[in-house]
């Protein structure tokens, strides 16, 4: 078998469009390497179907994953992960996604099927994207915007599958939130997100700020894009929350993601 991890993602495009990010990460050191003139060559092939709960089938997908690592970095990169992104627009339901993995070099497979629950983002109604914890996160240049994987808009936003982090790298965070209620200008929405990082549910970090100051902020949608150091933090499993407060509908959203610091 060839292991794997996949984790999905879900990000407004428009009231009946959803970006359904999938990504997935396998260790190296479970693929099989071969040399080749002194580069240790690793290759997968990825096979993706998503289908409606009826079996009919919305989408299909291949690609490859194609590693060249000089012979002296080997031992290094065994120590990482490689990482694939696909991004599939859907409408808002219920979906199966059915993944096959092989590696070319040892003949081994790997295979999942999940539920993927894609939501549905009503008119004028409080709602965020899904909160995603990245190891990579960073704005691209202006003809990359849309382009290329992990691209979010302006944004490079590479998921943390397995979302387990080490003490010196950074906790990215992104999310967008939808329909808040504009200020008496109709132009920025008067809220406040509140970030909270918790341990065994008592928080060890904690900052505020208003929606309106953040880059591009409009009542339809605010993207709020975070890196947290975590050096200073012990190894264990911590939680990740965002509290968005609507102060003229008075209404909250506040979701939370799991990570792990080794």
């Amino acid at each position: 078998m060839l292991p794997f991890q996949v984790r999905t993602d879900y990000v407004k495009v428009t009231e009946d469009t959803v970006l359904s990010a999938l990504t997935v990460g396998i260790r190296n050191k479970d693929l099989a390497f071969q040399n080749t003139s002194g580069v240790q060559k690793a290759v997968v092939n990825i096979f993706g179907r998503i289908t409606t709960l009826t079996r009919r089938t919305v989408q299909t997908f291949e690609d490859t994953i194609s590693l060249d690592v000089p012979e002296s970095l080997l031992e290094q990169s065994l120590e990482k992960s490689s990482v694939y992104w696909k991004s599939i627009p859907l409408r808002p339901g219920l979906y199966r996604l059915s993944l096959a993995m092989k590696d070319i070099n040892s003949g081994n497979i790997g295979t999942l099927e999940l539920r993927m629950e894609v939501p549905a983002f009503k008119e004028d109604q409080l709602s965020t994207s899904s909160l995603i914890l990245a190891d990579q996160l960073e704005k691209v240049s202006t003809r990359r915007i849309g382009l290329g994987p992990f691209v979010i808009g302006d944004s490079k936003v590479r998921p943390a599958v397995g979302s387990t982090f080490k003490k010196d790298q950074k906790l990215g965070v992104y999310l967008q939130v939808y329909n808040l209620k504009p200020d008496i200008s109709g132009r920025k929405p008067e809220a406040t997100i509140h970030y909270s990082l918790l341990k065994n549910n008592q928080p060890v970090f904690e900052t505020q700020e208003n929606a309106a100051d953040l880059p591009d902020a409009s009542p339809s949608q605010v993207n709020i894009e975070k890196l947290l150091p975590l050096a200073s933090l012990d190894p264990g499993k911590y939680t990740m929350k965002v509290t968005v407060t609507d102060a003229i509908s008075k209404k909250t959203v506040a979701p939370s993601a799991d990570f792990t610091i080794e």
